[in-house]
């Protein structure tokens, strides 16, 4: 049999077509280099996933760290929480958020200043941003809300998104800060930020922002004492990277004008779809497997994510906090076996990778499996012929390109995947989201490992603690010599600290206006004052 020949009938044999309803979603693994024996030996361990899938979907507490249970399925299927309560929750807390964005599309809320609100501005980091950039980047191509996204502590960056808004613009800006302790850093030098432009331009801040957050959080607090425009309440059992379809995704979508139903609607069917035992037909466990088979169980290869559409260009960076913040971990289930498990993802989107890093896929270090995203439909509407002497539209090529790129990458030993969906629209994007999130769930059963915790990030939290608390020593030290030459090194043994990171903070503050550096030879010769003296 010819190779053609071979890799039609291996096309046929492990392309799932996932037809249920509106789902109509495709997933192709016959560029995968496993076999059927191979596969056959994984079944008792996907069986296991199953079952764990089950526990979890049940209401058991997977979060150790926190007590807590993981419940992000039962926020577009509210009846299968485990609890009435819980079932209540959820659907008082999609209303609301439907509820309140008709009100700013009908002008019944409005700000102080201002006929009605025409702008949004989302304050939030990880997934309180990732998740509603990437809905409203994909589905909102003209916005109810003109949207912004303070998404870090960078002051060039806050000062960029505000110059863009404008002084004028605030007066009809509202300013949605989501944060579920209101205590995380980034979130709130954000909302301070912000309401001190607010200030400057004379508008009450408190008039135009919203809160989401956890009940009786500090921002919750602030947002009752200030009385904030409106409130939400983030549930305890959705995490960050898992909480674009709770409030944190669906407030600011729903503003944009986005269909939040549909967007739910998706991910209820693909959720319903990989509930299915049988593992040849789940598109979730044959994705966690292939990541699996591709690195070895050990996450040995990155995942090169490469959608061949704009409106999915974000979803590589979507995943990446999704896949990696659950399945980087150091130790195994119990804390027994120290394992360092994790999957690197990166991408660009379809086909500027043509012109960016595919000459490395192709013919460099083989250390990547690849996942396509393909969108079939180009656009509405006919497309214009842009090669006449082949017929040829815009979008022809753009399946040309994704096509070649597979087939090149097949033709020198490199690995893919690919996936395949009608459209981008809210009920296929919500898909695609329960799809990866289904697959990372059975991932961390198979190689046993916890993807409901996250230590490593505490651990960095800690550690920016220490740093910033003796940043504030180091500034009080030079500012109670004044007149005073020191090196790092001094200032360091007066501190009893780590000289190179005292160092780092008197550069940092020479930087900003905090002290004078005169530059030496090397960094031990480097002298600091106060900016003062």
């Amino acid at each position: 049999m010819n190779d053609h020949a071979t890799l039609w009938n291996r096309y046929q044999d492990h392309l799932i077509r996932c037809r249920d309803g509106q789902l109509d979603l495709w997933l192709d693994v016959s560029r995968m280099s496993f076999t059927l024996d191979w596969l056959a030996g994984m079944e008792p361990s996907c069986q296991r996933a199953y079952a764990d899938l089950g526990k979890l979907e049940a209401g058991e507490k997977v979060n150790v760290d926190e007590g807590r249970m993981v419940g992000h399925y039962w926020l577009r299927d509210p009846d299968l929480a485990p609890s009435p309560e819980l079932r209540e929750e959820i659907i008082v807390g999609l209303e609301a958020a439907k509820a309140f964005a008709a009100k700013i599309h009908r002008g019944e809320v409005v700000p102080p200043k201002a006929d009605r609100f025409r702008r949004l501005l989302c304050v939030g980091i990880g997934g309180s941003a990732l998740g509603p950039q990437l809905v409203g980047d994909a589905l909102a191509s003209q916005p109810a809300l003109e949207t912004w996204f303070l998404d870090n502590t960078d002051p060039d960056g806050i000062d960029r998104v505000l110059r863009q808004i404008g002084a004028g613009g605030l007066a009809e800006t509202l300013v949605v800060v989501t944060s579920k302790s209101g205590g995380t850093p980034e979130t709130r030098n954000g909302m301070l930020e912000v309401r001190a432009a607010y200030e400057a331009a004379g508008l009450e801040f408190s008039a135009h922002a919203v809160a989401i957050t956890g009940v009786g959080s500090q921002l919750d607090k602030v947002a009752v004492a200030e009385g904030w425009v409106e409130r939400f309440q983030m549930a305890d059992w959705v995490g960050g990277r898992t909480s674009v379809m709770s409030v944190v995704g669906l407030v600011p979508a729903a503003l944009q004008g986005v269909d939040i139903d549909g967007f739910l609607a998706g991910a209820r069917a693909m959720d319903q779809r990989t509930r299915r035992p049988e593992t040849a037909a789940n598109p979730a466990m044959m994705l966690a497997l292939m990541w699996h088979h591709a690195g070895n169980g050990r996450g040995e290869k990155d995942m090169v994510v490469l959608p061949y559409k704009d409106r999915l260009v974000l979803f590589s960076k979507y995943l990446q906090q999704l896949v990696m913040e659950s399945l980087g971990k150091e130790f195994e289930l119990g804390n027994q076996k120290r394992v360092c498990q994790g999957l690197a993802v990166y991408g660009n989107k379809g086909s500027t990778d043509q012109h960016a890093y595919v000459q490395q896929l192709r013919d460099g270090v083989n250390n990547f499996f690849a996942v396509f995203l393909e969108v079939r439909q180009d656009r509405a509407g006919a497309s214009l012929v842009v090669d006449e002497a082949a017929g040829a539209t815009s979008g022809d090529y753009l399946q040309g390109f994704l096509r070649g790129t597979r087939a090149a990458l097949h033709e020198n030993g490199r690995q893919s995947m690919t996936l395949s969906v009608p459209v981008v629209d809210a009920f296929h994007l919500g898909a695609l989201i329960a799809l990866f999130e289904r697959a990372v769930t059975f991932y961390a059963s198979l190689v046993n490992i916890n993807a409901y915790h996250q230590p490593g990030v505490e651990a960095g939290k800690k550690a920016a603690g220490v740093f910033l608390d003796l940043m504030s020593r180091v500034r009080g030290h030079l500012q109670g010599h004044p007149g005073a030459s020191v090196s790092a090194e001094d200032c360091a043994a007066a501190l009893g600290a780590d000289p190179e990171n005292v160092h780092h903070i008197l550069v940092h503050l020479a930087a900003n206006g905090g002290a004078r550096m005169t530059s030496g030879d090397r960094p031990s010769a480097d002298r600091f004052a106060s900016a003062g003296s």
